[in-house]
């Protein structure tokens, strides 16, 4: 329980005090009414005594009484009816509510804060972090905040309010005051008269109510006089005589109105009665701030109880001596619930009325009164309880004590004798089940078991518990042995509570009578009001005692259907003993709340149910119990609705829509619609102001989109546009670095070299991957397209209309200075930023769907894109919740609204985090993110290009000829536009010789890609040369390949035109897919501050497949016989596989041409090998061919610039191919790209290595050969039974004598896996040596001799043949050669090779070859047999002249010498 204001031992002596009956006359009344009071109001304040008193028990012993407290009240005959009663404590506890604008209490239960509201801030307990610490603290505190007055006042308004009844006497009244006025005619008279009245009342049967303690009442006597009107010798004489008649004892003279109510403002007096009227007063001014919308009807409820007005308190009644009939609480009209006692048909007089409304407006009670009439009415309460009502309960206490004696024959004091009856052999007690429901039991008045109760109801109300505890006990015994189910009950209720207010604690608390006293009320009596009383007292005790889990239970079992109100009051308390047990139960705490909360509500408390749910609500916070938070969170904006906090009620509602929701699609549709219809109202009170906050859809803004460019046209026909950048591709940082780096590219190109500081690559759609920390610049004229990318975290859908960006913008004029009237536009300014608005927006259900919003700036100046402001509502759907259906007319569209409130959200985006400097590292820093900040800047060109028969799919190196067309769709020219692409060996616009070619592309329809010759047939297998430089194509020295300049007439596009443009495809020599990046760069004419240049993106999408695959080798020919007599000529040996799977439609392949190019090579002729003229490959097949290559002459190679190449075609047909024109060459020399930039060689700074590397450069040029093959094809392909004609090329680049080379890219093998070695090696120097197969190159040897030898072996047994050794230098360099003809080889296989011939003559030759010199040695063999011998052994070593024997090496002889010898 919460802890109260009133100890328990406070509580219980204040609930149950002698009562005393008050009866004015007419004139006595007015006397009080003139402060505003009735007699027994204004005793009501002093009605406590400030000392102790001292009384006799019947064994004569003093007893001490503290802290007496009497209730005196005006007699009222009918008993109070129970919904009267009802909607007093309704009244009492709306009336108590937690003071706004107090400080929350923290309460520190496990891991939970707990703020709680608390009305009396009488201390405050220090919040710690430890709970423990909290708890002890709060338990050792007697001042415990976390008090509940509204239960307080329930209490004590519940426990005043008890009717009278038979079987207890604690609230009958002990005496009766007669109160007249010393102004009366007779005054003794009329006490006589009130006398007569009383007795009347007591004694006569027509009254059953109110209930008397004893037959003979005490009279008091009270002769009020009115000091300042009044007559005091008069009064003082009437005094004298009463004090005849009635004694000293029994009367009294009070002095009132010591002043006059018109002085009343000239001093204040304090005014202790307010407090005490307030708190009983039922018309209380908060509950009345909230008009009808307190209570709300209730099945539990009358009907009447509605209404506020009608109901008085219980002291504004008795105006009249006479209409005292009617009690305070009866309802001025009948009541019609079944649960209420009808009543007399009784209406209140207007003036109580009037006097009832003055009452609460703030009137000061007590006007009449000085500070010397307080003290009279304390002095006059004094004296009535020591000289009248004390010595009374004494003399009648032991009258009852010797009645008692007398009648059961005991020993002479009940007090002494207790021992003998309680030692003795005891009964024991029968459980409630085996008792008969005998409690209509009723006893008479004079029965000894209730003198037994009587005195046993005085010992109590006078604090003598001991003596109270033994008779309850008595009494008890007495009552069960009878049966008398309720009598028992009472006392053993307060049997109980005596046993705990006995001072000194002699015996524990015997809290079992308690629960056998509420389950007799409860089970048996069927009278909730005394289980109710029973509970609250029972708990209050188990409370102090720390016994909050018994104090829980038992509050809990009272719960009930009958009572809403007291079921929530009991519910909150039982919370709050589950929050303050020694291990807090917080979970227990918050469900009894939310229970506490549903009753509350149930009864028509919303501000108290409104309170619990919010302190559960923080128990649920954040646990994970999203379908408990959505209960809480609903039930708090219903309640916060109903009280008109219509703030806190769309706050509540919105924390529903925006956790992730676990309801259902119906449950959450409801939601959302109690949403809107309270955000509509809220709207409403403030339709002016700005746009609120809305929590639907939820918005990403990190992943928010702008896109600066207008909408491009689509393909047209067989124009494909440019893809360009668009918001429908996704974002990949491996391609944007790849368009950054094509961009960094052709800006150093057009800067000769150099990136510009200041330059910034382009970037068209900013999203959360950009680097945004600049303001990105937008182009007036030109659309800005903001995506914003919405989610419905609901199961029902969401219907946004009209959907627009919200923004401000600073105008500027053109040289950046803001206008001259500054100004932010927030609204709508179509002549500045159009906006576009989207109408509806539909987000199905847990969709997340982007909208792409659109603005259109006319003028320059800064832009700040600031949110979204749209109407959010729903589909109507069947549903309808509370009755809150479609409003009328709210929208017209494809989708039926059921209704709307229109609203904004903001997008805000944060920043990356900073990561750079050591404070960045060590804090939490984000910069700037500016992607909703463009600056518009002056108009600039735009360009569009759109490709014309560009195809899709191509064959590995086909040649297909397609058309661009660039268009400049703005208002301004555009000039120097390129193209930079990381394939440049994809495509041509063609070299200077392009023009040769048709323009058009429905002149090329029929026409060959190629330019084309038509030949005799005579010169078929010879070449034609011809020859052409690449700087012609754009490949010059130390130019960029991959930039290449669209050849624009006149170089200047102007704005609305067009021009087209050929361009030659190859398709890439790898099969797959493959993507190829095209950036297109231009610039305005007119140079701009800001936007030096654009760029216009397009990827290509080709599919290749297998076409041919080309592998060649070159070697020397070993016949020295060249043109001119030189003896360079090389073989070449060209393989072609065609490799194409008839998947693509390719019936056979024809080679048509095979051209070299080269600056120092030429293909003279081809070598037929199968004497097949006919070149065609079908699928799978390889074909073989062999050409003879020659140097050129030196003048066709070093005339020109060392740029020139010599291109040489052998054609397979009557057509050739010039393939030193476009695009043939272009394709040729892109292939080259590769190799022109690989870097060339540094040479040595150390000058000792110098000539070593000069030597190994000479050496290795003598292996290396500088020729390129084209193999140049046709396809036919059937496709839709039409035959194609398909034309390509293959490029094979040869360096090496001996090495194969590939028109494919070779895959790499992976290595395999080697040993770890955990040596270190030794540090050997690696030499510098050529390879065998270099030093082999040096010198070409060749023998020449006959075949065949004829020899007559029979006349001569010798036979000599002359051998002719021509070696041949075939480096730029004088080399030193030796010829050694002896055998070196002994083994048995180099025998059987070579066989028995000698060399005849010098062994050893030592020749010096100049630079590329042929020398020839005449050499003899000498036979002794005939048979095949193989001359190739002679062994020749080289060197060059200027070097050490390092790089000597044995001359290998690639191929056998054979020769036959024959005898004649």
């Amino acid at each position: 329980m919460a802890q109260c204001v009133q100890s328990v031992q406070e509580l219980i002596p204040d609930s149950f005090v002698p009562c005393v009956a008050a009866l004015c006359s007419d004139e006595a009344e007015r006397l009080t009414r003139l402060n505003h009071l009735s007699f027994a109001e204004l005793l009501k304040p002093f009605s406590r005594l400030t000392s102790e008193v001292h009384m006799r028990d019947p064994n004569n012993q003093l007893h001490v009484i503290k802290n007496l407290k009497i209730a005196v009240s005006n007699i009222v005959t009918q008993p109070p009816q129970p919904g009267a009663i009802r909607k007093l404590l309704n009244d009492v506890v709306s009336g108590s509510q937690p003071a706004e604008g107090l400080v929350a209490n923290v309460i520190t239960a496990g891991d939970y804060d707990l703020n709680i509201s608390d009305r009396s801030i009488k201390a405050s307990v220090p919040w710690y972090s430890n709970w423990k610490d909290t708890l002890m603290e709060l338990k050792e505190s007697s001042l415990y905040t976390a008090t509940t007055p509204w239960f307080e006042s329930y209490r004590e308004t519940f426990l005043q309010s008890m009717p009278a009844s038979d079987h207890e006497f604690l609230n009958h009244y002990l005496a009766c005051m007669l109160v007249a006025s010393s102004s009366e005619a007779e005054p003794m008279e009329q006490f006589s008269r009130l006398s007569q009245e009383q007795h009347r009342i007591q004694h006569n049967s027509d009254y059953s109510y109110p209930k008397w303690f004893i037959p003979n009442t005490l009279k008091y006597y009270v002769l009020l006089h009115d000091v300042s009107a009044g007559d005091e010798q008069r009064a003082e004489s009437i005094y004298e005589e009463m004090k005849q008649k009635y004694g000293t004892q029994g009367c009294y003279l009070l002095k009132i109105n010591s002043r006059t109510s018109n002085r009343a403002s000239d001093e204040q007096i304090p005014d202790p009665w307010s407090q005490y009227l307030q708190k009983n007063s039922i018309q209380n001014q908060e509950s009345c701030e909230d008009g009808p919308c307190t209570i709300t009807s209730n099945k539990n409820y009358d009907s009447n109880l509605l209404s506020l007005d009608g109901l008085d308190n219980e002291v504004k009644v008795d105006g009249l001596p006479n209409n005292f009939r009617t009690h305070p609480l009866q309802l001025d009209q009948p009541s019609e619930s079944s649960n209420s006692i009808n009543g007399p048909d009784r209406v209140k007089p207007a003036s109580s009325l009037h006097e009832t409304k003055k009452a609460n407006t703030g009137v000061i009670h007590g006007v009449c009164l000085t500070l010397t009439d307080h003290d009279r009415i304390r002095q006059f309460i004094q004296e009535f309880t020591f000289r009248s009502l004390l010595p009374h309960i004494e003399k009648t206490i032991r009258q009852l004590n010797d009645q008692l004696i007398s009648r059961k024959g005991l020993s002479r004091s009940l007090f002494s004798a207790t021992k003998k009856w309680f030692s003795g052999s005891k009964v024991p007690e029968k459980s409630i089940n085996e008792l008969k429901n005998t409690s209509g039991l009723l006893y008479p008045p004079e029965a000894p078991e209730l003198q037994i109760r009587k005195m046993a109801d005085l010992c109590f109300l006078v604090q003598h518990y001991d003596l109270a505890y033994n008779c309850y006990h008595t009494a008890k015994k007495d009552f069960l042995n009878d049966q008398a189910m309720l009598y028992a009950a009472g006392a053993l209720e307060m049997a109980a509570v005596s046993a705990f207010l006995q001072p000194g604690a002699p015996r524990p608390y015997p809290a079992h009578y308690m629960d056998t006293a509420i389950q007799t009320y409860r089970d048996i009596c069927k009278n909730m009001v005394l289980a109710e009383r029973c509970v609250l007292l029972s708990a209050e005790i188990l409370k102090s005692q720390s016994k909050y889990s018994e104090a829980a239970a038992l509050l809990i079992r009272l719960t009930s259907e009958d009572s809403d109100l007291r079921s929530a009051l009991l519910l909150e308390q039982a919370a709050h003993c589950f929050i303050n047990m020694k291990s807090p139960m917080v979970r227990k705490y918050a469900f009894h709340m939310i229970l506490a909360g549903h009753r509350f509500s149930k009864a028509g408390q919303k501000k108290h149910a409104l309170r619990c749910y919010c302190q559960a609500m923080q128990v649920y916070k954040g646990k994970g119990w999203s379908l408990a938070e959505d209960h809480i969170n609903f039930t708090i904006g219903r309640q916060s609705y109903t009280l008109r906090q219509l703030d806190n009620a769309v706050s509540a509602f919105r924390h529903i829509l925006i956790n992730e929701s676990k309801q259902s699609a119906a449950q959450q549709g409801a939601f959302l619609r109690e949403y809107l219809y309270v955000y509509k109202n809220v709207s409403q009170l403030s339709p002016d102001g700005p746009f609120p906050q809305l929590p639907l859809p939820y918005i990403n803004s990190s992943e928010t989109r702008v896109f600066f460019g207008h909408d491009r046209r689509p393909a047209d026909g067989e124009k494909q546009a440019a893809t360009h950048v668009s918001l429908d591709q996704e974002y990949d940082s491996e391609s944007s670095q790849q368009w950054r780096e094509l961009e960094e590219q052709v800006v150093a190109v057009v800067n000769k070299g150099i990136i510009p500081s200041g330059f910034h690559p382009t970037q068209y759609c900013l999203n959360s991957y950009s680097d945004n920390s600049r303001f990105p610049l937008a182009v007036v004229e030109e659309p800005i397209i903001v995506e914003v990318p919405f989610r419905n975290p609901l199961k029902v859908p969401l219907l946004l209309t009209d959907l627009s960006l919200l923004w401000k913008f600073q105008p500027k004029d053109v040289n950046g200075r803001d206008d001259e009237e500054v100004r932010e536009l927030v609204t709508d300014e179509p002549e500045m930023i159009g906006t576009e608005v989207i109408s509806e927006f539909l987000i199905n259900s847990e969709e997340s769907k982007v909208a792409r919003l659109k603005l259109f700036p006319h003028h320059i100046g800064e832009l700040h894109i600031l949110g979204v402001v749209y109407n959010l509502g729903t589909i109507q759907g069947s549903m309808t919740v509370d009755g809150i259906g479609a409003l009328p007319g709210c929208h017209t569209g494809k989708h039926s609204l059921s209704m709307s409130v229109r609203g904004r959200q903001d997008l805000e985006i944060q920043g990356p985090r900073l990561n750079n400097t050591k404070e960045e590292k060590t804090s939490i820093t984000y910069g700037p993110d500016r992607r909703l900040d463009p600056i518009i800047t002056e108009e600039m060109p735009l360009l569009e290009v759109f490709f014309i028969h560009f195809p899709t799919g191509l064959l590995c190196g086909e040649i297909r000829k397609a058309y661009v067309e660039f268009a400049n769709v703005s208002k301004c020219p555009l000039t120097g536009l390129k193209v930079v692409s990381k394939h440049p060996e994809f495509f041509t616009f063609g070299g200077n010789t392009a023009v040769l070619t048709p323009l058009s592309p429905s002149a090329s329809e029929n026409c060959s890609a190629y330019k084309t010759v038509v030949t005799d047939s005579a010169s078929v297998c010879t070449a034609l040369v011809s020859s052409a430089s690449s700087i012609d194509f754009g490949i010059g020295i130390g130019s960029q390949l991959e930039v290449i300049p669209v050849p624009l007439p006149d170089t200047v596009l102007l704005p609305g035109t067009s021009v087209q443009l050929p361009m030659w495809l190859r398709g890439p020599d790898e099969e797959g897919v493959h993507e190829i990046n095209f950036l297109f760069y231009y610039e305005s004419v007119k140079k701009q501050p800001k936007i030096q240049h654009r760029i216009l993106r397009h990827t290509a999408v080709i599919c290749t497949s297998r076409s041919l695959n080309v592998k060649a080798t070159v070697c020397r020919s070993n016949s020295l016989e060249g043109e001119e007599g030189r003896g360079d000529n090389m073989l070449v040996f060209v393989d072609v596989e065609n490799t194409n799977t008839s998947e693509a439609g390719v019936k056979e392949f024809h080679i048509v041409q095979v051209s070299s190019s080269s600056k120092h090579w030429k293909l003279q002729k081809s070598v037929d090998l199968s004497e097949n003229k006919d070149a065609r490959l079908a699928s799978r097949e390889k074909g073989k061919f062999c050409f003879k290559a020659i140097r050129c002459n030196e003048r066709e190679g070093t005339t020109q610039s060392s740029e020139k190449y010599t291109f040489a075609d052998i054609i397979f047909g009557n057509e050739q191919i010039i393939s030193s024109a476009s695009p043939c060459a272009d394709f040729f020399y892109r292939s080259l790209s590769s190799e022109l930039k690989r870097p060339r060689t540094q040479l040595s700074l150390h000058p000792e290595k110098h000539s070593v590397e000069d030597a190994m450069r000479l050496i290795r040029k003598c292996s290396e050969v500088d020729l390129n093959i084209v193999i140049l094809w046709k396809a036919y392909v059937v496709e839709d039974s039409k035959q194609l004609i398909l034309e390509g090329q293959h490029h094979v680049i040869l360096h090496t004598i001996g090495k194969e080379a590939f028109s494919y890219p070779q895959k790499q093998e992976p290595p395999e896996m080697e040993l770890l070695k955990f040596f270190r090696p030794e540090n050997t120097t690696t030499s510098s040596r050529p390879s065998v197969e270099q030093l082999s190159n040096l010198i070409k040897t060749s023998l020449h001799y006959p075949e065949t030898f004829n020899h007559p072996f029979h006349q001569k047994s010798l036979c000599l043949v002359p051998v002719t050794l021509l070696l041949s230098n075939c480096s730029k360099a004088d080399v030193d050669v030796i010829v050694d003809l002896r055998h070196k080889t002994t083994s048995p296989e180099a025998l059987e090779i070579h066989g028995s011939f000698t060399w005849l003559g010098q062994t050893q030759y030592k020749l010096q070859l100049k630079s590329q010199e042929i020398h020839s040695l005449q050499l003899k063999a000498c036979f002794v047999h005939t048979g095949v011998y193989n001359l190739g052994t002679p062994r020749v070593f080289a060197k060059l002249s200027d070097q050490v024997t390092v790089f000597e090496a044995s001359q290998q002889n690639s191929m056998p010498a054979l020769i036959i010898i024959t005898d004649v």
